[in-house]
């Protein structure tokens, strides 16, 4: 997926093959059997153009990651503790981008709600949850009495 994501348009298995063998020596034949695995498993679409087929990505790179974290999340028995445990795992430059996200999808005055703690503002009661966003996931904890 990843060589199919970077091309960022439509690929033979010769293009992915060339690409590929400037790393590493592989088969046509094994790329052509990855690339018909993913059209089978719905991750890419395939267009047939002569003899061979044009593998393009069903998602971006993004949705796929959103996804695989949306799944990991849903088999949580826990996901509060999963999140809390996510965010210690975040680098400053990744806690950032959660912010910058969180601003993108609930608006800048949402946001900064979220980011600042401010319960005040929204009249929230809630557990804080929200308010962990970027912080210290320990903190956020300790201070919810978890």
């Amino acid at each position: 997926m990843t060589r199919v994501w970077k091309w960022n348009r439509p690929v033979t298995v010769r293009e992915v093959l060339e690409d590929l063998r400037q790393e590493r020596s592989i088969a046509y034949t094994t790329v052509m059997t990855v690339l018909d695995n993913l059209h089978q498993k719905g991750w890419v679409r395939r267009e047939a153009e002569g003899r061979a087929y044009r593998y393009e990505a069903v998602s971006t790179r993004a949705a796929y990651a959103a996804a695989l974290m949306n799944d990991a999340w849903a088999q949580s028995d826990n996901p509060a503790a999963a999140l809390v445990a996510f965010f210690g795992m975040m680098s400053d430059e990744q806690r950032h981008a959660l912010r910058d996200a969180v601003r993108m999808v609930q608006g800048p005055e949402t946001a900064e709600t979220a980011t600042t703690g401010s319960a005040e503002s929204t009249g929230s009661t809630g557990s804080g949850t929200a308010a962990s966003v970027g912080e210290n996931p320990a903190s956020a904890t300790e201070a919810d009495g978890r």
